[in-house]
């Protein structure tokens, strides 16, 4: 297993890299933190195998952590600036994630370290489905900074897209987080959710009935969108 640790100065951020390295056979969550230097006293320790670090840090940066570290674990910049790319690479990283990050993207980014951390063990095929659910709920970033709200799954009724917010409808309230749909997908674990369209993701469990190309949940109706119709039917039969 390679030990990980997530760093980045907004704790949002961080938590996802974690449920990332959760639903990875091969990675183990070490622990994540805002303190950059927290950090670099665990990789100077030996604690850490592999480290996810932002670039804009305060106090000390992701390049000037690079720089002090040196070779004592590996590490994969996460930034949503790409010009600090060139300079990463000359610092021997293993790979640059641009925010938001794929969990796709992420399992690329983390199958080449395990090549270079553990080069002597077989190589790990990339999932062909969803990775298997390691928790029952989610933290969904709130309306202040460092806000967050837990969202157990057994609750979410559906959510739909606009545009980079989403609204996750549960039977009590409607949560509005800053988050895209396609990160959302990728966290939630199916089952029991689907994509049913474009704009919504649905909870199998709460379906009262399917008409045509309505699926209707307690009150709200959901349109199902025609390129995910035949999937999701074929889901359902089965």
């Amino acid at each position: 297993m390679i030990r990980c640790l997530a760093v980045d100065d907004e704790a949002y951020a961080s938590e996802i890299i974690a449920t990332y390295i959760r639903k990875t056979p091969f990675l183990e969550l070490a622990g994540t933190t805002t303190n950059a230097f927290e950090a670099l006293n665990l990789a100077q320790e030996g604690k850490v195998d592999l480290i996810f670090l932002d670039i804009q840090m305060p106090e000390l940066t992701g390049i000037q952590f690079l720089k002090i570290c040196g070779e004592k674990c590996r590490v994969i910049l996460t930034t949503a600036y790409s010009e600090y790319a060139l300079e990463g690479f000359d610092l021997n990283v293993v790979d640059y994630l641009l925010k938001p990050i794929s969990y796709e993207r992420f399992y690329k980014a983390v199958a080449k370290a395990q090549q270079l951390i553990s080069p002597a063990k077989p190589s790990v095929q990339e999932p062909a489905s969803a990775p298997t659910q390691v928790s029952d709920f989610i933290f969904v970033k709130g309306d202040a900074k460092n806000k967050f709200l837990k969202v157990d799954y057994k609750d979410i009724l559906y959510i739909e897209g606009l545009k980079n917010y989403v609204s996750i409808y549960t039977s009590r309230q409607r949560i509005i987080t800053y988050q895209t749909l396609k990160e959302l997908e990728v966290l939630l674990p199916k089952p029991p959710f689907y994509r049913v369209h474009k704009s919504y993701i649905l909870s199998i469990d709460k379906i009262k009935l399917i008409d045509g190309y309505m699926v209707f949940i307690e009150d709200h109706s959901i349109p199902i969108g025609e390129t995910y119709r035949d999937e999701f039917l074929r889901v359902i039969k089965d």
